[in-house]
């Protein structure tokens, strides 16, 4: 339950992040590391001096190694020598990657497959054009991300990683994208959640009051129908959170989503920085002040996760109906690119909360009593009082009755 006054500290790591640079070829509009200050870029002289490194504090095999960016392909001169070494080292560790497709080729594609590495493409399907440049409009980067697609397919190995804005609101319509670029109904896709405002750029693309409510009864709708279940945050999280009711599973139980608070989660550059997550550098400076740097390798003992909050640490949190479906939005922010980013992970885990109650009792909640602001109680704009002018009647064709 980390906090700038109850800082966590890190151990050997089961997850094992690496970061590369925050160098792109691409300028995405929401991107979180848009504006985060650039460390020293690493190359490939650093790489054997960081594995003679890891024995000193990378105590027993990593479960996962993942290979961040920027885009990790414009460092490909770096990644090769270390990915190869890592997998003569850690055998049986999982690689994975996220990259925006646009530099593959046959080769890279052929060295990423006999290396074992999962792979995911970040694209927004039919809303890749609010995002940033689309590599499937080049012939020559869509012919190797379909190449790779059928390599690693059929062996569960490749995503596309699509996320949700105010301008590409439907899973539905990704879902559709996706099946038809591969011709494979059962493609998946991993993502799927609500952007974070980490910029004016995510906040442009959030939310707007007037849109909390057509957003989760079309959330919800396209669940209710079978039209996003290839999506993993739809996917996953009902049943997470259908197995948080199931089960009795305590609030306390849960961890950030995105791992980063887990004390063997760690995110490191080839200098030995510990940073906060992978998508800062050692330069860069949480809202609340403190650097993202929260030490180094050969000082593990005094590595401190200062620049987090924990949810349990947050106002809105330890109350929230969502919070099991949430798990507590990005740890770092702060005021109110936070605010934003609420707002936004709430109407996005609603419709996952809806869903999961209808399947256990087969019953819709449309209101939820508790200390909330009223667009947070009235689940779809039943009440009337929805700054959208609510929806009249009835909309969903089973019984329904508050909760």
């Amino acid at each position: 339950m980390t906090s700038r006054d109850t800082p966590l500290g890190k151990t050997s790591p089961r997850i094992f992040k690496i970061s590369l640079g925050l160098s792109c070829n691409y300028a995405c509009e929401y991107c979180s590391q848009r504006f985060v200050a650039r460390n020293d870029e690493t190359n490939p002289e650093d790489v054997t001096g960081f594995m003679e490194s890891l024995d000193s504090w990378v105590l027993s095999p990593p479960e996962a190694i993942e290979f961040w960016g920027g885009e990790p392909l414009v460092y490909i001169k770096t990644l090769r020598p270390l990915a190869e070494a890592l997998r003569l080292k850690f055998p049986q560790a999982r690689f994975s990657v996220i990259t925006n497709g646009s530099l593959l080729n046959p080769q890279i594609n052929h060295w990423l497959d006999d290396l074992g590495f999962t792979v995911s493409i970040s694209h927004d399907g039919p809303g890749q054009h609010v995002r940033g440049p689309d590599p499937l409009g080049d012939p020559l980067a869509r012919q190797a991300i379909l190449e790779l697609y059928r390599r690693l397919a059929p062996q569960g190995r490749f995503s596309f990683n699509a996320m949700v804005n105010r301008s590409n609101q439907s899973r539905a319509a990704i879902q559709a994208f996706f099946a038809e670029l591969t011709g494979d109904p059962d493609v998946m896709i991993g993502e799927g959640g609500f952007v974070d405002a980490y910029d004016d750029g995510g906040r442009a693309l959030s939310l707007k009051p007037e849109e909390f409510h057509s957003f989760r009864r079309l959330a919800f709708q396209e669940i209710r129908q079978g039209k996003a279940g290839r999506i993993s945050s739809v996917r996953d999280r009902t049943m997470s959170f259908v197995n948080s009711l199931r089960f009795k599973r305590p609030a306390s139980s849960l961890g950030q989503k995105c791992g980063m608070d887990r004390s063997d989660s760690i995110a490191v550059d080839l200098k030995g920085n510990v940073l906060t997550c992978q998508n800062v550098s050692a330069t860069a400076a949480a809202p609340n002040g403190e650097s993202h740097c929260i030490g180094h390798t050969s000082q593990m003992q005094e590595v401190a996760l200062k620049s987090a909050t924990h949810w349990s640490h947050r106002k809105e949190c330890p109350g929230c109906p969502v919070l099991q479906v949430c798990k507590g939005a990005c740890m770092f922010l702060q005021g109110p690119l936070w605010d934003v980013s609420c707002d936004n992970a709430y109407s996005d885990a609603l419709p996952i909360f809806a869903a999961g109650i209808e399947f256990l009792t087969g019953l819709v909640p449309v209101h939820i009593e508790g200390n909330l602001p009223p667009d947070r109680k009235d689940v779809f704009g039943f009440d009337g009082n929805s700054a959208d002018g609510g929806v009249k009647g009835k909309p969903f064709p089973i019984p329904v009755v508050a909760a």
